[in-house]
């Protein structure tokens, strides 16, 4: 399978200000704004909002 532009790999950074991030995929086609996802944060030991960051 080719890697083309439909499925970018993206950067999800903690909306609390600690520096964590995740690496995930999307689909550009179904989620043409950012990217919010709901992710678990190690340093804050909660569960924070991730947004993609550009």
């Amino acid at each position: 399978m080719t890697r083309g532009t439909t499925r970018p790999v993206v950067r999800l950074t903690s909306t609390a200000g600690t520096g964590v991030t995740y690496v995930t995929r999307k689909n550009r086609l179904n989620d043409p704004d950012r990217l919010t996802l709901r992710k678990y944060d190690p340093k804050t030991g909660t569960h924070v909002l991730f947004r993609e960051e550009r």
